[in-house]
């Protein structure tokens, strides 16, 4: 035989031996090729014996195939994968398959191909090890929270061998998946988190396979929502972890089709590896957790393996959150206020210009606890709300009285920060009006302050600020230089100051590409009718190269530190004869 015919014999004889059942179909379902393994598998649900149509057979069993073949518009790829077809729920039929695995792959607009495998010793190994239907998850047909325990609790338990027999979990969560549910709705979220769960189990090789430990078991479970739990059983080593990690973190990043629309999704992925000795499961779950909280944390689409010191951090941060909950009600947060000082020739300086109000937070027993350190507790737990409307309501009070004790030397401006919750609160310009009429605070000499990253995002965003806009305040541009607006962009964004990050400022003296683009900032400001404040201004080196660029105002430690309203208002009485040197 030629070498084109031996090719094709080989052909035929691995269809005919292959252990998995292969159908070639047309679009329509009806059958042009199948294997032996296909007419096994296939002839208990056609008792009549008609095998001429796949989506015929299967009618009883998966009305759907019809419509989720027609509506899959690609020319070539993967209608479903992994999906399970219960022929028999009892998983008792004796003359075929109780449970079958359905991968079904589109070829062209003609052809379909369809592979199928006896699944039921699966679903009857993890029936067993679960015990009970109540275990399992309805939508994907997964162990559920309650299920996942059962597992890990049984693999944590389990004597091991002194070598190559590891197990880990790896927890998964989707990345930033409360926007499917918002834009498509929750049917739509339900059949993303279903493909999920299929794609996580096609990808696995759920049976197990050998290791060098024995064998490896690898099981798929829905935690709860949109997180999954993978759990990794007989390793032959700890470093495998990673790798499966990986490789789950590139299948899963593959588009997914729903509703005639291709979605790409990411996922978060913390991992941890049971340490010998260690047999708590819920410990081990929790760490999994945390880890997936750092992957998530750090930006999302990356796996990160747990490390103690997260647990160390997560418990302090829960400590912070459960007394952060009370800081407001006992008054252990304050505000201190930071000068703003017009920048003059010659080191001087103007004290009068402004102060920015900044938060501080005196817990009873660990003392100054550091904004970086709540700052974002309060954002994730909402309690950012009522400490933001806090400040901004003491800082207004004590503006109003520093211009009645102080007259001149007072300062003209009060600028307070607005976090990203504030800014998409839907009555946040009412809130602001009511501050301002019960502390008697001008509108015009409040200054409002958001990043500059925040200030380019979306409609609803440039609507909230040109509400502010309308109540009179005056609106700035922080730490401009690390967001994502440029120059070219500047004249989109209803602001009046622009504050140029203290990266630029603090190399600015010895740095002339950061002298250019302090030099152009101004210049494009001062053009739109903005005023320009420098951050970070910690050497008069640097107030002076700041000045000579343009800048109208500065701010930092070389003026002063952020003070407490008696000290401030000691701060401005020292300060106010002008010119002042900056010393």
């Amino acid at each position: 035989m030629s070498e084109g015919e031996l090719a094709y014999e080989a052909l035929v004889q691995f269809l005919y031996r292959a252990p998995v059942a292969l159908i070639q179909l047309q679009k329509d379902g009806a059958i042009e090729l199948l294997n032996p393994m296909a007419s096994r598998l296939l002839m208990p649900l056609a008792p009549d014996g008609d095998m001429e149509n796949f989506f015929h057979v299967l009618r009883r069993h998966a009305p759907d195939l019809p419509q989720l073949c027609a509506q899959f518009s690609d020319q070539q790829g993967v209608v479903c994968e992994g999906r399970r077809i219960v022929v028999d729920e009892t998983h008792g039929a004796a003359d075929g398959p109780a449970v079958l695995s359905l991968g079904l792959l589109k070829l062209d607009d003609n052809r379909l191909m369809a592979v199928l495998l006896d699944a039921t010793h699966e679903v009857v190994r993890e029936q067993r090890l679960l015990a009970s239907a109540a275990q399992l998850d309805t939508l994907t047909q997964l162990p559920n929270r309650a299920g996942t325990m059962t597992l890990l609790r049984k693999m944590t338990a389990r004597t091991r061998s002194a070598t190559g027999d590891h197990c880990a979990v790896l927890l998964v969560n989707l990345d930033r998946f409360k926007q499917v549910n918002d834009t498509l709705g929750n049917a739509a979220g339900n059949q993303v988190i279903t493909l999920v769960g299929e794609r996580l189990r096609s990808t696995l090789r759920s049976g197990g396979r050998p290791g060098d430990g024995g064998m490896v078991m690898e099981a798929v479970t829905r935690v709860g929502g949109d997180e999954f739990a993978v759990l990794l059983d007989g390793l032959p080593e700890p470093g495998v972890v990673e790798r499966i990690a990986s490789r789950l973190l590139e299948r899963l990043g593959l588009p997914y089709r729903v509703r005639e629309q291709e979605l790409a999704l990411t996922f978060s992925l913390g991992l941890v590896v049971l340490k010998t000795g260690e047999n708590d499961a819920d410990d081990l779950l929790r760490d999994a957790a945390i880890a997936m909280a750092v992957a998530k944390a750090q930006g999302g689409n990356r796996a990160v393996a747990f490390e103690q010191e997260m647990r160390d951090q997560a418990l302090l941060r829960s400590s912070l959150e459960a007394d952060l909950r009370t800081a407001v009600e006992r008054a252990e947060l304050f505000n201190v206020y930071q000068p703003v000082v017009g920048l003059l020739a010659d080191g001087h300086m103007d004290p009068g210009a402004g102060v920015e109000a900044l938060v501080r937070w005196r817990h009873p027993v660990r003392g100054l606890v550091s904004p970086i350190d709540f700052i974002g507790i309060a954002e994730s737990t909402g309690l950012i709300h009522a400490i933001g409307e806090q400040v901004l309501a003491t800082a207004c009070r004590d503006f109003v009285a520093w211009q009645r004790q102080l007259s001149t030397a007072a300062p003209r401006l009060l600028a307070v920060n607005l976090s990203r919750a504030q800014l998409t609160q839907a009555d946040l310009c009412d809130r602001v009006a009511a501050i301002l009429a019960a502390s008697g605070m001008p509108a015009a000499q409040l200054q409002l302050e958001i990043t500059e990253s925040l200030a380019a995002q979306g409609a609803d965003i440039q609507h909230q600020l040109l509400g502010l806009k309308q109540l009179g305040v005056k609106l700035a541009l922080d730490d401009f230089g690390t967001g994502y607006s440029s120059l070219s962009s500047l004249h989109l964004l209803p602001v009046d100051t622009v504050k140029i990050d203290r990266s630029f400022v603090s190399l600015a003296a010895s740095s002339a590409h950061h002298k250019v683009l302090i030099e152009a900032t101004v210049l494009v400001a001062r053009s739109l009718g903005m005023t320009t404040v420098a951050e970070g201004i910690e050497t008069l080196e640097q107030a002076n190269v700041a000045h000579a660029q343009g800048c109208d105002k500065g701010q930092g430690y070389l003026y002063s530190r952020p003070l407490e309203s008696a000290a401030l208002q000691q701060w401005l009485t020292a300060h106010a004869a002008q010119p002042a040197a900056a010393h």
